[in-house]
C-alpha cells in the first residue's frame, strides 16, 4: 500500500529535536501559517484520521498540546518535539511527557509518540510497528 509505505517510510526518516521552547514556538507558528494546507492531526493507538484537520481543530490542538507539553513537561528545556524540516515542516513527531523512554538517541525499538502532525495520511502505527517478537512472546507466556 503506497500510504502506508510512504507515512512509514517518512515516520522512520530524519528528525531534529525542537530543543528550546522558543524553537516549539517558532515551529507552531509556521504549522499555523499553513494551516489550510491540510495537516493530519493523529493520537497514536486511535483510529487514524480519514482527512486533515480543519483550521480550527488544528489551533486548537496546537494549544492545547502546547499547554500539555509545558504543564507535564516541567523542564526548562522541550526536547520532546521532532520536526522533519523546522522551517518547512512537513511531519511533526510529539512525545507524550508520561511516556517518555528513550526518546533521543539511537534505538532499534523507539517508542512510539504520542501523536504526530503530517502532511501525509497516517496509518496506524501501532499495528505497523507491532511489539518485536520476544516481547510478544513474553506476553503470552505470562499468565501461562
Amino acid at each position: 500500500m503506497i500510504v502506508a509505505d510512504t507515512y512509514l517510510e517518512k515516520f522512520k526518516g530524519g528528525f531534529t529535536g525542537i530543543l528550546r521552547w522558543p524553537q516549539l514556538d517558532d515551529l507552531w507558528n509556521t504549522v499555523l501559517k499553513d494551516a489550510e494546507d491540510g495537516w493530519y492531526v493523529y493520537a497514536i493507538g486511535e483510529l487514524p484520521p480519514d482527512s486533515p484537520a480543519g483550521r480550527d481543530r488544528l489551533i486548537q490542538f496546537v494549544k492545547e498540546i502546547d499547554a500539555l507539553l509545558r504543564t507535564e513537561h516541567d523542564e526548562d528545556y522541550c526536547g520532546i518535539v521532532y520536526a522533519d524540516n523546522r522551517e518547512r515542516p512537513r511531519f511533526i513527531k510529539i512525545y507524550d511527557p508520561n511516556k517518555l523512554g528513550i526518546v533521543c538517541g539511537f534505538s532499534d525499538h523507539p517508542p512510539l509518540p504520542g501523536w504526530t502532525l503530517s502532511k501525509l495520511r497516517p496509518v496506524s502505527l501501532s499495528e505497523m510497528l507491532p511489539p518485536t517478537a520476544n516481547r510478544r512472546r513474553w506476553w503470552q507466556s505470562l499468565f501461562q
